[in-house]
């Protein structure tokens, strides 16, 4: 009931509809953190392979220290990834989009797939298929906004491709 009667306000006092992340609205999207939260996924899966490598499977407190941090930067980051497609995907992404970009719905979830496979192992190539993945998204996420997009690498340690915007 009280979604019809706002309608009707909306409608006597022809309010135009506005688009936003949150409530407040600010309208301000970007798939950049799900980009880095992919390279950082990548990151970690480099560095926990490389403290096994340095210090065996050993059971040392620098080795347990180190393994525990870069789990829990890895958790945390491949779940961020997630999170900031679901809110583009569930707040920004409309119907009209999926319609030119059908491609869509299957891309999301392939994207929180393949976080929760990053979470659950240490395979680099998981988290390059993360990447990629993203990285699909953003192009098409950009075009929607109505931006070309360059392919870059990243200046990070982890020296992968990135696809930003051409401001």
């Amino acid at each position: 009931m009280f979604h019809k009667l706002t309608q009707k306000l909306d409608q006597s006092f022809q309010i135009d509809p506005v688009d936003a992340h949150c409530d407040i609205p600010c309208g301000i999207y970007d798939p950049h953190h799900a980009l880095i939260g992919a390279l950082t996924v990548i990151r970690m899966v480099d560095l926990i392979n490389d403290v096994v490598k340095t210090h065996g499977e050993g059971s040392t407190a620098e080795f347990i220290n180190s393994m525990a941090r870069y789990i829990a930067v890895k958790e945390e980051h491949a779940e961020l990834t997630k999170h900031e497609i679901r809110v583009i995907y569930g707040d920004f992404i409309k119907d009209a989009h999926i319609k030119k970009y059908p491609q869509l719905p299957g891309l999301v979830h392939k994207i929180m797939q393949l976080g929760s496979k990053a979470r659950q192992t240490v395979n680099r190539e998981t988290a390059l298929d993360l990447l990629a993945a993203v990285n699909e998204f953003a192009e098409i996420f950009w075009a929607i906004k109505g931006f070309e997009t360059k392919v870059v690498k990243s200046p990070f340690p982890v020296s992968e491709d990135m696809v930003l915007p051409i401001l």
